[in-house]
């Protein structure tokens, strides 16, 4: 298999789970908007989420790599699945919704910033105008951000 032939199906993967930390991460940002400890965190969390998915949109866009439209719609079906999760409570969010979602998206954004490190390796070059050591750092930088966030979401639920 020559060099590069996986790039798209790596690309659509990491689309898919794009796809899949936008709704979690929408989901974390809506259900704790009024919370002054998690909501305004979470709304630029959040914004920087769905930048770093058009920016990865471009970057397929820049490389000729079709977007696949299957696997988005099942991250999203997925993501939409995993909130049917008992959380201790029936009818309600619960403070162990905030603890577990945070930790996926943590999940979520370290993919992420190795996927930046990885394109940087492989087509820095090619993809110069997209930056992605600063990519790379704005993830860790979310990261960072979603472990003070995760911490007091612990203290909260357990």
């Amino acid at each position: 298999m020559p060099v590069g032939e996986l790039l798209p199906t790596y690309l659509n993967d990491h689309l898919a789970g794009a796809t899949a930390g936008v709704e979690l991460a929408r989901r974390l940002r809506g259900s704790n908007e009024d919370d002054p400890d998690f909501g305004p965190a979470l709304a630029e969390i959040c914004a920087e989420i769905e930048a770093d998915r058009e920016t990865l949109k471009q970057i397929m866009d820049r490389l000729d790599v079709g977007q696949s439209r299957l696997k988005p719609a099942v991250a999203v079906v997925g993501e939409r699945l995993g909130r049917l999760k008992p959380n201790g409570r029936w009818r309600s969010y619960s403070p162990l919704s905030r603890l577990v979602e945070l930790e996926v998206l943590q999940l979520g954004v370290a993919g992420k910033r190795r996927l930046w490190r990885a394109l940087e390796h492989t087509h820095g070059e090619d993809l110069a105008s997209f930056d992605l050591g600063s990519l790379a750092e704005r993830a860790t930088a979310q990261l960072r951000r979603l472990e003070t966030l995760h911490l007091r979401a612990a203290s909260l639920a357990l």
